[in-house]
């Protein structure tokens, strides 16, 4: 279940980095001239605002599997067992062994 997420995610990566890069930094992006369209794009009139909200979907769909893949990670109760176990020789003080006489 873990690589399905994990795939989800970078699926989701790459459509929104390439989103981000169709996109114009100076505002113009898909929505200036393209073919002489003016404002209209395959009949899509605001194209600015179907690339900003694709945008903030895909990010939101990226943090969204990123908080859901957690809860599909298997956790072992014989590590933690052991973590606590490992603390607590840990904070013990070795006693030192006696040394045998020649």
């Amino acid at each position: 279940m873990t690589i399905l997420f994990v795939i989800l995610i970078i699926i989701a990566a790459v459509v929104l980095g390439f989103i981000v890069l169709v996109q114009n930094p100076k505002g113009g992006g898909l929505a200036g001239n393209v073919a002489g369209f003016s404002n209209q794009f395959m009949g899509v009139k605001q194209t600015t605002d179907v690339l900003e909200k694709g945008t903030w979907i895909f990010a939101a769909a990226i943090g969204l599997l990123c908080l859901f893949s957690t809860l599909f990670i298997p956790r072992d109760k014989t590590t933690l067992q052991d973590d606590t176990k490992a603390k607590t020789e840990q904070s013990t003080p070795a006693t030192p062994k006696p040394v045998p006489a020649k």
